[in-house]
This record gives C-alpha cells, sequence and structure tokens, in this order.
C-alpha cells in the first residue's frame, strides 16, 4: 500500500505491506485522513503513545470503510463506513481498536468531512463533560478556542447546556469567527483586559471551568478568570510545557486543576471515552450540530505540502488528506 511512513532519512511517502488486524481490530481502508498539530512533532521521531517512531506510518485521524474485522470485534461490520482515531492513518488502510471506532453518522457526509471529527469529540467529550464535570447553566471558557479541538469544545459546552461559552484566540481573524461554533464572548489573551471582560460576563464571578490548550505563562491570568472552586482542565501545551506557577493564588481560589492526556491511556479507557462520548454526543452529531470546517484538502501525494500549511499556522479548521 501507499503510505507516508517515517524512514532513517527522515518521513517518505512509499510503499509498504498492509497492516493485519489483532482479534479485536478492524482493518479499515482510508479514504480521508485529518491533520492534528502533533503530526508535525511525528514526522520529527517523536513518539505519542504508541504511535509513531522509525518505520511507522504517520497520521493519527481517519475515516474509510471496513473491510476485515477480528473476532473479538463487535458492533462493526465489513462494507461499514467508520471514522477513528490511531496510529497509521496517511496510508491506504490501517487497522484500530473496536471499541475507539465511530460510524460515520449521515450517508450523506463525505469521508473528508467524517476524518475531522474523532479527535476533537472524544478529547472534547471527556474534557468538558468527564473532567470539567460540566453542568448545565455553568460559564466554560475554551483557551486556544480557534483549533480543530477548540472549535469543537465550544460546541460540546454549548450542546451540553452550558450557560456562557468563552473562547480565546489571538488572531483577530480567527477571534471573529468563534461567534458561529457557540462562543457568547471571544477574547485576545495578548490583551491585558481579558480576564476583566470575563469577570464582567460572570459577574464577578468567573468561569466555572477552563479548558486550557495553551497553558506556559498564561496560566496565572487563566486562574484569575475562574470562579472560586472552579476547575481548569489542561489537555494541551502549545504556549509552552513549563511556567511559574502561583500557588497561592490557586489555593486562595480553591481550583480543581486536572491534567489529561491519551498518551497514558490504556485500550479499555479510551473505548470508555469513546462509548461516552457516543452516548453524549450521537443526537447531536446526526443533527448536523457539531462539525469542524475543512480549511483545505490535499492528495496523499501532497501530504508534505500538507504538513508545511499546518506547521505555518495558516489554517482556519482541519487540513484533511483525500485517499482515493
Amino acid at each position: 500500500m501507499k503510505a507516508y511512513v517515517l524512514t532513517p532519512d527522515g518521513p517518505k511517502l512509499t510503499q509498504t505491506d498492509p497492516p493485519k488486524p489483532r482479534p479485536a481490530e478492524v482493518l479499515v481502508r482510508v479514504r480521508a485522513a485529518a491533520l492534528n498539530r502533533v503530526d508535525l512533532a511525528m514526522t520529527r521521531g517523536h513518539v505519542h503513545g504508541g504511535a509513531g517512531g522509525e518505520g511507522a506510518v504517520l497520521g493519527l485521524e481517519w475515516a474509510g470503510e471496513v473491510v476485515e474485522t477480528g473476532p473479538e470485534v463487535q458492533g462493526l461490520a465489513v462494507g461499514q463506513r467508520v471514522m477513528g482515531s490511531g496510529a497509521g492513518a496517511f496510508g491506504e488502510f490501517t487497522t484500530a481498536d473496536y471499541g475507539g471506532v465511530w460510524p460515520i453518522p449521515d450517508a450523506d457526509m463525505s469521508f473528508e468531512t467524517a476524518a475531522t471529527l474523532p479527535v476533537a469529540l472524544r478529547t472534547m467529550h471527556d474534557a468538558v463533560v468527564t473532567n470539567g464535570a460540566l453542568q448545565p447553566g455553568q460559564a466554560v471558557m475554551i483557551n486556544g478556542a480557534s483549533s480543530g479541538v477548540g472549535l469543537m469544545g465550544l460546541q460540546i459546552a454549548r450542546a451540553m447546556g452550558a450557560g456562557l461559552v468563552v473562547g480565546s484566540s489571538t488572531n483577530p481573524e480567527r477571534r471573529a469567527r468563534l461567534a458561529e461554533f457557540g462562543a457568547d464572548l471571544a477574547v485576545d489573551p495578548n490583551d491585558e483586559r481579558w480576564v476583566g471582560e470575563v469577570l464582567e460576563a460572570t459577574e464577578k464571578r468567573g468561569v466555572d471551568l477552563v479548558v486550557d490548550q495553551v497553558s506556559g505563562p498564561g496560566l496565572r491570568r487563566l486562574m484569575q478568570a475562574t470562579r472560586v472552586t472552579g476547575r481548569i482542565v489542561n489537555v494541551g501545551r502549545l504556549g509552552g510545557e513549563r511556567a511559574e506557577f502561583d500557588f497561592d493564588l490557586h489555593a486562595m481560589r480553591r481550583i480543581a486543576y486536572v491534567g489529561v492526556t491519551f498518551r497514558t491511556r490504556s485500550r479499555s479507557e479510551v473505548r470508555e471515552i469513546v462509548r461516552k462520548a457516543r452516548e453524549d454526543l450521537w443526537a447531536h452529531l446526526e443533527a448536523g450540530r457539531l462539525s469542524l470546517p475543512i480549511d483545505r484538502v490535499f492528495p496523499l501525494d501532497e501530504v508534505e505540502q500538507a504538513l508545511a500549511r499546518m506547521k505555518a499556522n495558516a489554517h482556519f479548521g482541519k487540513i484533511v488528506l483525500s485517499i482515493p
């Protein structure tokens, strides 16, 4: 099969053997794959959980058709249109544990559209609902809201009954579009007034929940914008993995600070995360209330141009590879 593989000389589009499904896995003919920022690190040899490393097919998010099922697979059949996340998305075939696979919710949904959804759905449902403990009527802030995952976070917060949804972005054009995805208030983290804007919108209390994709030195101001006994769920570190931590402010506001990643999740944990997300979000998916914009579609032969566009941060929404 044709695939984008990390070789000793760097990533290359080449021919390789298709993978074989294990007993609890499906073999999928990939028709489209979506890019995620971690793909850039994996092209440099970084390992992401069980994905990546020399000899690996790169890519983490895909949509396609089931062509083979292992003997332990439940609820999926050969020929079914599916979407999912896991290793080996940038190739003509991939395998995945059946418990992490989603049926494509609409017969008319394209593979390119479906490929944009799995990572954002499971990541943000886990952050907003499971770890964020969102309750109807509460105020939620998605820090770093203009990414694909961030845009889905805004929509999930709205779908699950948030009373106020705040999104942040440093880019004015992207910030202006956050309202399309459910934001009541869009703030600029580079503007010193943003904490005051959030406090004013919440009658001086602060938001009940922050889902933070940025971290770094901006954490202190996030705590200032979080109510006493509120929660901050850290899902990303685009602003830096290390920064000073104001322990006194953290204690004074009695904030629950929760770190999450999929890199240390067991297969059974991922299955449960996907099960919960499907239970809460399936009706919204079927109704078309949860979606992400596609920035641009590249053929698999132009995977390096697609990655370059992501590295340049020139996109809004998802960059997708088409794999006919």
